[in-house]
């Protein structure tokens, strides 16, 4: 969604919370501080970069220093992140989760996102995009913190 609040208000409604990465092979999306978020697909991209794409293991690097640097551990946001093998959650905890499925949602609204989307994809045809559609717009009915406003990305399948 693209909602952003200070507490129990709406500060804007359309701040884009998911990018392109790494010669647009990877999709980064943040839920939490926009401004810690920044900060961490900048390091996220560093790591990219310096793995030549390798995200598992940016991924990793990433969680490390973000447990371990005093400054960093401060940042308060998750990241999911995925390219054509694997989807990805990271957290300032050190953790570098992949769900089942790689069914990813991370923010207020992921628990009904994830929930909804398990649904479909387990009991329609449903295509990815129209699963994440659907998913997204229950969450933002039942969610006060999330809203209809998405911004979706899609990666070249591998088929």
């Amino acid at each position: 969604d693209g909602q952003a609040t200070l507490g129990n208000t709406v500060m804007k409604g359309n701040v884009r919370k998911v990018r392109r990465l790494y010669h647009d092979r990877v999709i980064a999306g943040f839920a939490g501080g926009t401004a810690d978020a920044f900060t961490l697909f900048e390091l996220f991209e560093r790591k990219l970069e310096l793995h030549q794409g390798h995200l598992v293991k940016a991924a990793v690097e990433l969680a490390k220093d973000w447990r371990t640097d005093r400054m960093l551990r401060k940042l308060e946001a998750l990241l999911a992140v995925a390219d054509e093998n694997a989807s990805l959650i990271i957290t300032g905890n050190g953790d570098v989760v992949q769900p089942e499925n790689d069914l990813i949602a991370i923010g207020s609204g992921g628990p009904y996102a994830q929930a909804a989307a398990r649904a479909l994809l387990e009991n329609t045809e449903l295509g990815a995009r129209d699963i994440v559609e659907k998913s997204l717009g229950i969450a933002g009915d039942i969610c006060i913190y999330t809203n209809q406003f998405h911004t979706i990305e899609e990666l070249a399948s591998k088929a």
